[in-house]
């Protein structure tokens, strides 16, 4: 084992764990990278229809509003509008 001239308690723990964490993701190999891959594709998925969905409900909302707009316009006489 590699020891410095200097010891000081916080930094042998501090080696001692980063040993550790460098054995364990060896020992885990590629699977941890790809499960954080596999999180990725999900998320863009999840996001993707998020939103799809916002765009329908906001075009809907917009149609609708429209249409009350113009009713609205219709009811004091400023212009022709319809009610539906």
């Amino acid at each position: 084992m590699n020891r410095l001239p200097v010891s000081h308690p916080a930094l042998d723990y501090a080696l001692i764990r980063l040993r550790a964490r460098h054995a364990r993701l060896e020992e885990d190999g590629l699977d941890r990278g790809a499960s954080a891959v596999e999180w990725v594709v999900i998320s863009m998925i999840v996001v993707g229809i998020v939103i799809a969905v916002g765009a329908l409900l906001y075009n809907a909302l917009d149609t609708k509003a429209t249409a009350v707009q113009n009713c609205i316009n219709g009811a004091n006489g400023s212009t022709t509008g319809t009610c539906n």
